[in-house]
């Protein structure tokens, strides 16, 4: 069963994904590669809080596997962003890249501190 939910889940992701990353590039369009950035920091905040729930409060580790393995893997993207990485090349690329790394990092820290509160 949890399969399935992982699964589901997953899809979920993917069209979470797409629904945010659409409705940020009509809300800003020709912001590049904003939507990515936002769409990964998220969704490494959402593996972080999942995790410290799981490690601090007794969640059950089903959680992490559908949340995380599941909803997660589908909505970040970090194939794109480094692809966007690439494309922008230069000093932007490298401050793109960057920025993706430490950002995640830190919302995973973040995460997991928020759930370790609760």
């Amino acid at each position: 069963m949890i399969f399935l939910l992982t699964v589901f889940a997953g899809a979920v992701g993917a069209v979470a994904r797409y629904l945010v990353d659409d409705a940020a590039k009509r809300r800003w369009p020709g912001v590049f590669p904003g939507p990515t950035f936002a769409i990964n920091i998220t969704g490494c905040l959402t593996i972080g809080f999942i995790a410290g729930l799981v490690l601090f409060a007794g969640a059950s580790h089903d959680w992490l596997m559908v949340v995380g393995t599941g909803f997660c893997g589908g909505y970040t993207t970090f194939s794109t962003a480094a692809v966007e990485t690439i494309r922008d090349g230069g000093r932007r690329g490298v401050v793109y890249g960057a920025g993706t790394l430490i950002g995640s990092v830190a919302a995973c820290a973040l995460g997991l501190w928020l759930g370790w509160l609760v």
